[in-house]
C-alpha cells in the first residue's frame, strides 16, 4: 500500500510517476504538451489538453507498475509555475488559454508599472521583481483586454489558479480551489512576509480576491481524487512548484544548503531556513516547500539559455546530430582556445538582468574549430551557474547564513561528466550528482509521503537520498578565478549597448 503516484505538470510534457516508500522509480508515463503561439512572444496552452494528458499519464503509470488505485496512499503534485488558468466556477471550463510563464505579453504593463515607482514595494512584499514572468501581470492583461472576463470575476464567477489548482480542481470535481505557498509566491499577489494574499498587492494590479485559491502548506491534505479519475479515492498529500519541489527532492531541508537544476534553462535555489533573504546581488527571494505551520523560505536565480545551448548547436549550427554527442565533441579539445561564448539568445537572467542582450561568441582564431565552440558552449551553462551561485553567497554572507559546502545537481545536463567537473572546478565545491536524477517528481512525493504518514520526519527522506557520483574540484582557485575573469569580460564585451 505505500506507493505514491506524483504528477508533474511541465512546460513540455505532463508526466506521472509512481515511487514506492524507498524513493524508487516503479512506472512513469509521459504525453508532450502543444505549445501554442499566438504571436511573437506570447505562449500559451489548452488547460483542457493540460488535464487530459496529466489524467491519461496517471492512468498510464499505474497500468505500467500493474497497481491499481487502492494501492496509492497519495498523491503529490510538482508543476510548471507561474503559467495563469482562469475557469468559470459555475461550469468548470476555462475561459482562455492559460498564459504560460515565457509568455511576454504583460511587459508594456510591467514597464509602466516600474515607471510609476512600484518594483520597490512589490519587492519588499513579495521577494520578486516586477516582470511579465509571474502570474499577476498576466491576469491584469487578461482583464485589460478582455472586460467581460473583469464582470465575471466581479460578480464570483471567476477562478484563478497556476498549474496545480488547475489539476486540484479537476481531480476533485470542482470542490477544491486551493494552492500551496510555493506556487502563491509566485504570483506577484502573495506576501511572503505575512503569508497572506496582499489587498495592496491586489489593488495595484486591480485584482479582486475573489478569484484566489486557498493556501496551504506544501505537505497537508489538499483534496481528494474523486473515484472515476483513477479508479477509487486518493488523496492529494502534497503540492509544491517545479523548483521548489527539487530542492525538497535533493534533501536540501535547512539552510545553507542548494541544488541546480540543468534544464532548457538553469534554476537554482539555495535554502535559507525560516527566514527570508532580500537579495542586493540581483536574485530573488520566494518560498521554499512547506512541511508544517513554519515558513520556510529560498534564494533563486534563474539562467535563461542552459542546456538550450545544446539545442541550439544541434538545429541552429548543426554541429550535431544529437545532443548527446556534444560531450564528446568537447572532449576532443583539451580546451576551449581562447573562445567564450554568451548565449544571451533572450537576454540575460540572473544576476545580471539584462533583458536586451544578445548572444556573443568572443575569441575565435583561424584555430578555432567546432569542437572548440562546442566546450565554449557547454562551459557557458558552468559559468552562468557559477555566477548565479557567487551572488547566493553574497547574499547569504550578508545575513551569517550558512556557508555553501557542496552543489547538489538534476536535471538532463546534469549528466555530461565534461560539464559537472568544470562546473565544480569554477566554484571550488564539490558537485554532487545523486542515483535519482527525477527529483522534481520525488520532491512532490516525499512531500505527500509526509502528509499521509509514509514518513515521519524529514530525516528518514534525507535517509533516501543517495549519491551517484561526486565532482570534486580540479583547478586551481587562481586559475579558477583567471577563467571567471574572462567570463566577466565576455559578459562586458556582449553588454556594450
Amino acid at each position: 500500500m505505500n506507493y505514491i503516484l506524483a504528477l508533474d505538470q511541465g512546460t513540455s510534457s505532463s508526466r506521472a510517476i509512481v515511487f514506492d516508500q524507498q524513493g524508487q522509480l516503479i512506472s512513469s508515463a509521459q504525453q508532450e504538451l502543444t505549445q501554442i503561439y499566438p504571436q511573437s512572444g506570447w505562449v500559451e496552452h489548452d488547460p483542457m489538453e493540460i488535464w487530459r494528458t496529466q489524467l491519461y499519464t496517471a492512468q498510464q503509470a499505474l497500468k505500467k507498475a500493474q497497481l491499481d488505485a487502492k494501492h496509492i496512499r497519495a498523491i503529490g503534485i510538482t508543476n510548471q509555475r507561474e503559467t495563469t488558468v482562469l475557469w468559470d466556477k459555475r461550469t468548470g471550463q476555462p475561459v482562455h488559454n492559460a498564459i504560460v510563464w515565457q509568455d511576454r505579453r504583460s511587459e508594456d504593463l510591467c514597464a509602466q508599472l516600474r515607471a510609476q515607482g512600484h518594483e520597490s514595494l512589490v519587492f519588499q512584499k513579495t521577494g520578486l521583481r516586477l516582470d511579465a514572468y509571474f502570474s499577476a501581470t498576466k491576469i491584469a492583461w487578461l482583464f485589460n483586454h478582455n472586460p467581460s472576463l473583469r464582470q465575471l470575476a466581479e460578480a464570483g464567477h471567476l477562478a484563478f489558479g497556476t498549474v496545480d489548482s488547475w489539476l486540484l480542481w479537476q481531480l476533485s470535481n470542482g470542490t477544491t480551489h486551493g494552492t500551496d505557498s510555493t506556487n502563491a509566491s509566485r504570483t506577484l499577489l502573495y506576501n511572503i512576509h505575512t503569508q497572506q494574499w496582499d489587498d495592496e498587492l491586489l489593488a495595484l494590479f486591480n485584482i479582486p480576491a475573489s478569484i484566489l485559491p486557498t493556501v496551504q502548506p506544501s505537505s497537508s491534505l489538499f483534496t481528494h481524487c474523486a473515484p472515476q479519475h483513477l479508479g477509487d479515492v486518493i488523496p492529494v498529500y502534497g503540492v509544491a512548484g517545479d523548483q521548489q519541489s527539487a530542492l525538497f527532492g535533493q534533501a536540501c531541508f535547512k539552510a545553507g544548503m542548494a541544488k541546480n537544476t540543468y534544464g532548457t534553462g538553469c534554476f537554482m535555489l539555495m535554502h535559507t531556513g525560516n527566514s527570508i533573504t532580500q537579495s542586493h546581488n540581483g536574485l530573488i527571494s520566494t518560498c521554499a516547500a512547506q512541511i508544517h505551520d513554519q515558513p520556510a523560505y529560498a534564494l533563486e536565480g534563474s539562467v535563461f539559455v542552459g542546456g538550450a545551448v545544446v539545442q541550439w548547436l544541434r538545429d541552429g549550427l548543426g554541429a550535431v546530430k544529437q545532443s548527446a554527442e556534444i560531450e564528446q565533441l568537447a572532449l576532443s579539445v583539451p580546451d576551449a582556445g581562447g573562445v567564450m561564448f554568451v548565449p544571451a539568445f533572450t537576454g540575460l537572467g540572473a544576476p545580471y538582468w539584462k533583458a536586451n542582450a544578445r548572444g556573443s561568441i568572443t575569441g575565435l582564431s583561424r584555430g578555432t574549430t567546432m569542437a572548440h565552440i562546442a566546450r565554449a558552449a557547454l562551459e557557458s551553462i558552468a559559468f552562468q551557474s557559477s555566477a548565479l551561485l557567487d551572488a547566493m553567497s553574497k547574499d547569504a554572507a550578508d545575513t551569517g547564513a550558512p556557508t555553501l559546502t557542496e552543489l547538489r545537481v538534476d536535471g538532463g545536463a546534469s549528466n555530461n561528466n565534461l560539464l559537472m567537473q568544470f562546473q565544480s572546478d569554477l566554484l571550488g565545491l564539490p558537485v554532487v550528482r545523486p542515483t535519482m536524477t527525477e527529483t522534481t517528481a520525488l520532491g512532490a512525493a516525499f512531500l505527500a509521503g509526509l502528509g499521509c504518514g509514509i514518513y515521519a520526519h524529514s530525516d528518514e527522506l534525507h535517509a533516501l537520498w543517495r549519491i551517484d557520483r561526486v565532482f570534486e574540484p580540479q583547478l586551481s582557485r587562481e586559475q579558477a578565478h583567471d577563467r571567471l575573469a574572462q567570463w566577466q569580460k565576455a559578459i562586458r564585451q556582449t553588454c556594450t549597448e
